[in-house]
């Protein structure tokens, strides 16, 4: 059988929408993790982000963190929290976050530091505070970096967060480790699939919060 094969064949099986190993219930905890993964990386890098990139202090040791960050293999990473933690969602949760945090917050860095200075002086000028002015004048403008940020992180989970079924957990990632283990080729194609399927519904859902919360005026530039 060839992929697309097994593509039909694996959704085209009323079995796999149905009951705790079915399509939608790992659908639904896959998106928890990925959700829960992207929310704690966004509270690490997003504050840590703006504060250094409004006052232009850090870059330096931020490019050498994320790029430590980036050189931890996921898996292994892992294996390691599974050994000091055990079973539990925790060990799965810092590899994600580890993998999440570093294109969010040099990505917002770099967001903040390239708006145009004329307009943040010009608010320093008025005198507003340095708060004001980092979430009423560079905050609007680099926002669409930011998401960018925010997207390649999410994008980067949700392919992932399979490693969640290494530790006996759930999401779409068992039917991958469950397909190998069974030699069942059906399985890990439509799981594959389902995890591409969802990378691309995390694009389209990025795009569209673009649309709404990015000014006209900023997304024509």
């Amino acid at each position: 059988m060839n992929v697309l094969n097994f593509v039909q064949a694996f959704f085209g099986d009323p079995a796999h929408w149905h009951g705790h190993d079915g399509i939608p219930q790992r659908l639904l905890e896959h998106v928890g993790y990925s959700l829960l993964a992207l929310g704690l990386a966004a509270g690490i890098g997003l504050p840590v982000g703006l504060l250094t990139g409004h006052t232009g202090r850090g870059g330096n040791a931020l490019a050498f963190l994320a790029t430590a960050a980036r050189a931890l293999p996921s898996f292994n990473l892992l294996v390691l929290m599974f050994v000091l933690l055990g079973l539990g969602l925790l060990p799965v949760m810092i590899p994600l976050v580890v993998l999440a945090v570093p294109p969010i917050l040099v990505t917002t860095y770099e967001a903040v530091r390239s708006v145009d200075p004329a307009p943040v002086d010009a608010a320093r000028g008025l005198g507003m505070r340095e708060g004001r002015i980092l979430f009423r004048v560079e905050l609007p403008v680099a926002l669409p970096l930011i998401l960018g940020g925010l997207l390649s992180a999410a994008v980067q989970i949700v392919s992932t967060a399979t490693i969640a079924a290494y530790v006996s957990l759930g999401g779409l990632g068992r039917y991958i480790v469950d397909g190998l283990y069974q030699r069942d080729y059906e399985k890990v194609v439509g799981g594959a699939t389902l995890v591409a399927a969802l990378a691309l519904a995390t694009l389209a859902v990025f795009r569209l919060v673009a649309r709404i919360v990015v000014s006209p005026g900023v997304r024509g530039r």
